[in-house]
C-alpha cells in the first residue's frame, strides 16, 4: 500500500507543474463521440455487421442451447448437470425467469445488435446519400435492415412478445417506454417481415463481398417466417395441421422459387458441407462468417464463439464435451429395407460398431452427424474415437456431435486456453430451404413435388459413403420413398418431418420444429420417459430425465429474463405460465 500512496503522490505533484487546461482538453485518439461516427455511414453499417458475430457460449447466437438442448435431439453434456446453467433447458420443469441466468445476456446482447442497426440506420437517414451516393446508401439500409430483422427473429422464436424498438424509437429516446405488449406477436412478425422484405426489394441476387446478405438470403428468411406463422402462434392449442393457414403456404413456394432458381444448390456430398473450407460453397446461402487466426494474423481469429462448448473431449487440447447426441437421435437413423422405421425406431437401444456389421441398418447421415466409440472422428481414423472421449459417460453417454467441429489434422483453430473453431455458423443453406419448401408443398396437396425433393436429399445422402465414411459402408442402407409414402397428406407430412429431423439433426433448429408442427409435448415427454433407460456397453446415463416435463400452455416459448422484467417494473408483462 505504502508504495501505491507514493506513487500516486508522486503523480499528484508532476501534474502540479503541468497545465490544467492542457491535461482536460485532451482528446482521445481511440474513440470518437457519437455525433461524429454517424456521420461515417459505411463504418456504421459495418459496425452493426460485425454484431452477426458477437457471439459468446453463455449467448450464442445460432441458439443452440435454445433448440437443440430443448429438444429429442440433444443432452447437454459437459462435466454434469451443474455445468453451464444449461441444465434447465434441458428438462424444463425448472425453466425460470432465473434459470438458466444465461437468457439475460442472450437478451441484452442480441438488444445491443439491434442498437448497432438503428444507429446505422440513423447514421445512414443523415448522410448516406451525401457520403456514399443514393444508390449504395439504399442498399445499406435495405442490408442493416435485414441484419435487425435477423436479431429480432432470434427475440421472437425465443421470447415470443418483446418490446419493438426501431431507429425512431432511438432517435426519440424512448426506448424505455417501449413495453413488450405494444404489439401482438403477429404483428412482430410483421415488422420483421417487412424488413426482409425491403431487402428482397432493393439488394441484388449476388454481392460482390460474399460477407453481405442478399435478395436470396432475404427470400429464404421470408419463407422461414411465413412458414412458422403458417402452422399457427406457437402454442399447441393454436398450432398444428388444423390451424395451416393455405395462403401463407403458398408464399413459402413463391419465396422458395427464388432459392431454386438462384446461383445456390446441393452440394454433392453431404460430409463437405461440413468441412471448414467448403463454408461459403453453393450451399451456403447466409452463414456468420468465421476465420482462422493463423488466416488473418490475430491472436484468437473470428471464431464460431458460440460453439466453443462443444469441442470433443480428448481430441482437443480444450474440448468441453457438451451438445451430445441423444439416444434417440441414433436410434431415429436406423433404416428397414433403405427407410425410417417410423413408429417403431425407438423400440430398442442399438448402435453401431466399427468392423462388426449387424442386420441393423443405418442411414449415412448418421456417420457424418454423430461420433461414435471406435469410429473415426470426423473421417481421420488417425483420431479414431474411444469410450475415453466422453467427460462424463454415467451421466451423459459416450456420443460427439461431429458437425460443427473441423478435422483433428487441421490443428488448434484458436490460439488460447478456450476452444473455438472457424467452422460455418449457418443461418440458411440450401437443403433447409428445400425442406421448408417441401413442407408448404405437402400442406398444399402437392405431395409428388415434395416427393422429388425429399428423395433429391435422400440421394445425396445414399452418395455421401464413399468419399468420407467408406468404413461404415457395409452398415449403411438407404433408399428413396415410392410413391405409396406419400399417397397421403398425413403419409406425406410425417416423411417430410423426419427427413427434417435427420438432415438438419443438430443445427440448432429441432425443438423450434416440433413447436412449429405443434406436436413439441407429446415428442419430448415420450422422449424423456424413454431417454432415461439409455444404456451404452453397460453403462447407464441419461437418468436426470426422470426429473424433466415439458408443460403445454406454458414451456413453448421461454420466460423472459428476471433482470428484464424488474429493470423498470411493470414495463414488460411476462409469458403466460411463467407468471
Amino acid at each position: 500500500m505504502k508504495k501505491i500512496y507514493t506513487f500516486l503522490t508522486a503523480c499528484a505533484f508532476g501534474l502540479s507543474f503541468t497545465s490544467c487546461d492542457d491535461f482536460l482538453d485532451y482528446q482521445p485518439t481511440a474513440v470518437i463521440d457519437e455525433d461524429t461516427a454517424f456521420s461515417y455511414p459505411e463504418e456504421m453499417v459495418t459496425a452493426a455487421y460485425a454484431m452477426l458475430g458477437d457471439c459468446w457460449y453463455t449467448y450464442p447466437f445460432n441458439l443452440w442451447p435454445y433448440g437443440d438442448l430443448t429438444s429429442d435431439d440433444c443432452l447437454k453434456g459437459g462435466w454434469g448437470t451443474g455445468d453451464t446453467n444449461y441444465h434447465h433447458l434441458e428438462i424444463w420443469s425448472s425453466l425460470s425467469s432465473r434459470n438458466p441466468d444465461h437468457m439475460d445476456e442472450l437478451w441484452y446482447r442480441l438488444y445491443c445488435a439491434i442498437s448497432r442497426c438503428n444507429r446505422a440506420l440513423v447514421s445512414l437517414q443523415q448522410d448516406g446519400t451525401q457520403v456514399l451516393g443514393a444508390d449504395v446508401a439504399a442498399q445499406r439500409e435495405a442490408e442493416v435492415r435485414f441484419l435487425r430483422a435477423h436479431f429480432y427473429y432470434k427475440l421472437l422464436t425465443v421470447w415470443y412478445q418483446v418490446p419493438w424498438i426501431d431507429e425512431v424509437a432511438f432517435s426519440n429516446n424512448t426506448v424505455e417506454q417501449i413495453s413488450n405488449t405494444q404489439f401482438s406477436h403477429k404483428e412482430l412478425m410483421e415488422k420483421v417481415i417487412a424488413d426482409f422484405q425491403t431487402a428482397y426489394d432493393v439488394l441484388p441476387a449476388t454481392q460482390a463481398d460474399g460477407g453481405r446478405v442478399n435478395k436470396i438470403a432475404a427470400a429464404a428468411y421470408l419463407a422461414k417466417c411465413y412458414l412458422d406463422m403458417a402452422w399457427g402462434d406457437g402454442y399447441e392449442a393454436t398450432t398444428g395441421p388444423e390451424h395451416v393457414n393455405q395462403d401463407y403456404m403458398q408464399r413459402v413456394v413463391d419465396y422458395t422459387d427464388d432459392v431454386v432458381n438462384s446461383q445456390y444448390g446441393y452440394l454433392e456430398d453431404f460430409g463437405d458441407i461440413f468441412l471448414p473450407e467448403n463454408k461459403n460453397s453453393k450451399e451456403s446461402i447466409f452463414a456468420v462468417q468465421t476465420s482462422q487466426y493463423t488466416e488473418d494474423n490475430t491472436s484468437y481469429g473470428r471464431a464460431n464463439w458460440s460453439i466453443m462448448l462443444n469441442g470433443a473431449w480428448g481430441i482437443w487440447s480444450c474440448g468441453w464435451d457438451c451438445h451430445k447426441p441423444s439416444q434417440n437421435l441414433v436410434n431415429a437413423f436406423k433404416t428397414e429395407n433403405g427407410l425410417p422405421m417410423f413408429d417403431h425406431f425407438n423400440d430398442k437401444i442399438d448402435y453401431p460398431v466399427n468392423g462388426q456389421p449387424t442386420a441393423q441398418k443405418w442411414d449415412p447421415r448418421l456417420f457424418h452427424t454423430v461420433g461414435m466409440p471406435t469410429f473415426p472422428f470426423k473421417y481421420e481414423e488417425e483420431y479414431t474415437l474411444t469410450t475415453a472421449n466422453s467427460r462424463t459417460p454415467n451421466v451423459y453417454g459416450y456420443y460427439t456431435s461431429l458437425k460443427e467441429q473441423p478435422q483433428r489434422s487441421q490443428g488448434e483453430i484458436y490460439n488460447g486456453s478456450w476452444q473455438a473453431f472457424a467452422t460455418a455458423d449457418y443461418v440458411f443453406r440450401y437443403t433447409d430451404v428445400m425442406l421448408m419448401r417441401a413442407e408448404a408443398l405437402v400442406e398444399l396437396n402437392r405431395l409428388e413435388e415434395a416427393r422429388t425433393i425429399v428423395n433429391d436429399i435422400r440421394q445425396r445422402a445414399a452418395n455421401s459413403i464413399d468419399k468420407h465414411i467408406a468404413y461404415a459402408a457395409d452398415q449403411c442402407e438407404i433408399a428413396l420413398y415410392p410413391a405409396t409414402y406419400f399417397g397421403t397428406k398425413e403419409q406425406a407430412r410425417e416423411c417430410v418431418q423426419w427427413e427434417t429431423r435427420l438432415e438438419m439433426a443438430m443445427e440448432n433448429e429441432r425443438y423450434f420444429d416440433l413447436r412449429r408442427w405443434g406436436i413439441a409435448s407429446q415428442t419430448l415427454n415420450a422422449f424423456f420417459a424413454s431417454e432415461q433407460q439409455d444404456v451404452f456397453e453397460g453403462q447407464t446415463y441419461a437418468e436426470y430425465y426422470k426429473d424433466a416435463h415439458y408443460t403445454v400452455g406454458k414451456n413453448e416459448y421461454f420466460p423472459i429474463p428476471y433482470n428484464q422484467m424488474f429493470y423498470i417494473p411493470g414495463l414488460y408483462t411476462q409469458n403466460k405460465g411463467y407468471e
